[in-house]
């Protein structure tokens, strides 16, 4: 297979489509996200928040109640410093208990890692891990 490296690539942004774009605007600003771009009106509108390392999360409003057609995605996964106390505090923000903060350790390849890993439900039920390598065995 031949190499077709693309020159600059990396992750930028999760688009979102939000039930409740307010909410999900409040919901994303309480976890301690900054909103950089806003455009559009109403139906139309979008906000663009960055995370906090270069990665963003695209809010778009009049998202519905129903799954779009163009793909399905298990979850997204912010790193934090501390899963327990992100975990506390997306719960404060309104988030929904899906996984409670446990530590585990995989049996992962090519080195053995323990990470600290919780997961919750977001606004618009979009799966959200937060999630923290511990230590990492390299032989």
């Amino acid at each position: 297979m031949a190499d077709h490296k693309i020159a600059g690539l990396g992750f930028h942004h999760v688009g979102l489509k939000a039930s409740d774009y307010d909410r999900s605007r409040a919901f994303y600003t309480a976890l301690g996200m900054k909103e950089i771009l806003s455009w559009g009106e109403g139906e139309r509108a979008i906000s663009l928040f960055d995370i906090g390392d270069g990665g963003k999360i695209e809010i778009f409003a009049n998202g519905g109640e129903a799954f779009s057609s163009n793909g399905k995605w298990i979850h997204f996964a912010f790193k934090v410093d501390d899963v327990d106390a992100a975990y506390a505090n997306a719960l404060a923000a309104g988030a929904t208990v899906m996984t409670p903060p446990k530590t585990v350790e995989l049996a992962s390849r090519p080195y053995l890692a323990t990470i600290r890993v919780a997961f919750v439900y977001g606004p618009d039920g979009e799966q959200i891990e937060l999630f923290r390598e511990l230590e990492d065995k390299r032989g």
